[in-house]
């Protein structure tokens, strides 16, 4: 009997064990994306990285790694009541590192979104020359910028989540210690709400956005172009070769530029129009109308397949559309999909591109004693 008895008790220890996550007595529970939390457990420059899971009423789930503050993955059910996960992203938190992947997947990006021309701008009459990582430019704040850092998870409730950065003075070049905050808010509205703030010690430069890769179709095997587009701008800023802003601001109408009424993405991505020849499809900052004013809608992307629409609204000024023009095939994400050309698109809200060296353009100057601030809302619905 007491051999009995002691398989038993073995049988019920594994049990327990495998039921537990590895090492710290939580349960591992899928979320309904698929992923495992604890894939995303890890030391990285000593600090301890995680998956949150946001949830409303409605079934809709956010999971968001402080791993450079990414969206990981969305879950919104389609207009047949299919859950489709819209976003790309990887299942474990060693396949964002910059070693592994040069990703943007779903980042709170800074200090700087976009570009900076050559890396170098003048603030106060001092020249700050900051690290270059793309075609000479300095590019989402560097190549250590907070997208390859880790946000310090400063609050967590069922639907949100606080992240901060503590961005020391000479963080790739950028002048000041910089505290910014990130949170992350999922509305039983279905709306993602993602507020900013930064504080600095010393006259410095700001300009956060979220880089998050879309695919309404549910689809990321496939590309995006049938996914139907608005931009409410009547201009925009035009690239060089480098994809450095010109510091001209040009209209959109008669051009590939034009999004003003609903169109899908690939209708003229192709085209013979330099400014989508140089970019290989888009990948240029829009000028929007709406101008700050946060109640009105200044984008909205609808998937005709699953009927799911996103809404943007936004406080900045611009919005970057980029049509993943530089997914090649050679990025395996979730579920062991890889990532070609096309596969998503990204609508980040921000400043215009190189504008600490645009004094005509608004500014992205902040100083002590001031506190930025950037609101953004991604709200999803579904068109039956």
């Amino acid at each position: 009997m007491n051999s009995v008895k002691n398989l038993f008790l073995l049988g019920i220890t594994f049990l327990m064990i495998s039921a537990c996550g590895s090492g710290n007595g939580t349960k591992t529970t899928l979320t309904k994306s698929g992923l495992d939390p604890q894939n995303f457990v890890s030391t990285i420059n000593g600090k301890q990285t995680q998956l949150v899971t946001l949830t409303n009423a409605n079934g809709m789930e956010v999971c968001i790694t402080n791993f450079g503050g990414r969206v990981v993955s969305i879950i919104k059910s389609d207009k047949n009541g299919v859950d489709q996960d819209i976003c790309l992203g990887f299942d474990n938190v060693n396949s964002y590192k910059p070693e592994v992947n040069q990703s943007d997947f779903g980042a709170s990006i800074g200090r700087y979104a976009n570009r900076i021309n050559k890396g170098r701008f003048v603030l106060d009459g001092d020249t700050i020359q900051l690290p270059t990582n793309n075609y000479g430019h300095c590019l989402h704040g560097g190549p250590t910028g907070w997208q390859y850092q880790v946000y310090e998870v400063e609050e967590i409730t069922p639907n949100s989540v606080k992240l901060v950065m503590n961005s020391p003075d000479g963080d790739n070049n950028f002048p000041g210690n910089m505290k910014a905050t990130v949170v992350y808010t999922l509305t039983d509205e279905d709306k993602l709400d993602i507020t900013y703030e930064a504080v600095c010690d010393k006259p410095s430069i700001i300009n956060m956005t979220n880089h998050t890769y879309f695919n309404l179709n549910g689809k990321p095997s496939e590309n995006i172009e049938n996914v139907l587009l608005c931009i409410d701008a009547d201009t925009f800023t035009p690239t060089d070769t480098t994809f450095m802003t010109t510091g001209e601001i040009l209209p959109v109408e008669g051009t590939p530029m034009d999004f003003r009424t609903p169109k899908a993405v690939g209708k003229d991505i192709d085209s013979d129009y330099a400014q989508t020849v140089g970019a290989m499809g888009y990948d240029h900052n829009w000028v929007l109308n709406t101008k700050g004013d946060i109640s009105k809608p200044c984008a909205m992307a609808e998937s005709t397949e699953t009927g799911i629409v996103l809404t943007v609204y936004t406080d900045e000024p611009g919005i970057q559309f980029y049509s993943g023009n530089f997914l090649d095939g050679s990025v395996v994400g979730k579920n062991g999909v890889s990532y070609n050309k096309r596969a998503a698109m990204c609508l980040e809200t921000q400043h215009y591109p190189d504008s600490p060296n645009k004094k005509d353009w608004p500014s992205v100057i902040i100083r002590p004693g001031e506190t930025y601030h950037s609101h953004t809302i991604f709200a999803f619905s579904v068109k039956k």
